[in-house]
């Protein structure tokens, strides 16, 4: 039970870490990532907060990769929930201010990759499945037969365009943060001797009877 305590720990940390992340790099105000310029464009159309946006958003990826046959984990859920609910509590808080600056939205624009790539460490590292825009980016590739970097791009100009179009903030950030968030998390992975790839991730069956085995041997 302890561990599988710890491991759900990782993965709430690592979700608040990742809106912290996403609302770091939007209030930098240089242009957001593709996924935020989307979502901030749904937000002005729907007249929703940007976190709200997200989470139905999320939702509506996670049903589609469950419909094409990916599974889903307590990872992909809490995924799609938190962090849409974590990024409104920080904006409303006002924590955050846009900045009016440049070279310090630069500056913050990068802290918040790297929080993103940290983020990134924990929520992966929890092994509870893949978020629902991945799960999305990995159904393509198996359906399409298309490399999943291909994949990837292709989702991400898409969502940008299609986020521009209805009111979303393009900017010079936003290339600065494609071509950047490789690096930070590339870099974040190797500083904290991480390889996601020797992750075995959880659906929900699997993750329920961890849980339930973990019950047992407490009682």
């Amino acid at each position: 039970m302890y561990r599988f305590t710890i491991r759900l720990f990782r993965l709430f940390f690592g979700l608040f870490l990742y809106a912290l992340g996403i609302v770091l790099t939007m209030q930098a105000h240089i242009g957001y990532a593709p996924w935020e310029v989307f979502h901030a464009g749904l937000a002005k159309v729907a007249g929703m907060q940007i976190g709200t946006i997200s989470i139905w958003v999320g939702l509506a990826i996670a049903l589609a990769a469950m419909l094409g046959g990916e599974k889903l984990g307590i990872g992909t859920v809490c995924n799609m929930v938190a962090v849409g609910l974590f990024i409104n509590v920080l904006l409303d808080g006002g924590w955050f201010k846009e900045q009016g600056n440049a070279y310090i939205g630069i500056a913050q624009l990068v802290l918040g990759l790297f929080v993103i790539s940290l983020a990134s460490y924990f929520y992966i590292s929890s092994g509870f499945g893949a978020g629902p825009r991945d799960s999305l980016m990995v159904l393509l590739a198996r359906k399409t037969r298309i490399p999943v970097g291909v994949c990837r791009a292709a989702i991400e100009v898409s969502v940008t365009i299609a986020g521009f179009l209805m009111g979303g903030l393009l900017g010079w950030g936003t290339l600065l943060s494609a071509v950047l968030i490789g690096f930070c998390i590339q870099l974040t992975f190797r500083l904290l001797h991480f390889d996601p790839k020797q992750v075995v991730h959880e659906d929900f069956a699997k993750s329920l009877k961890q849980l339930g085995q973990a019950l047992h041997r407490e009682g």
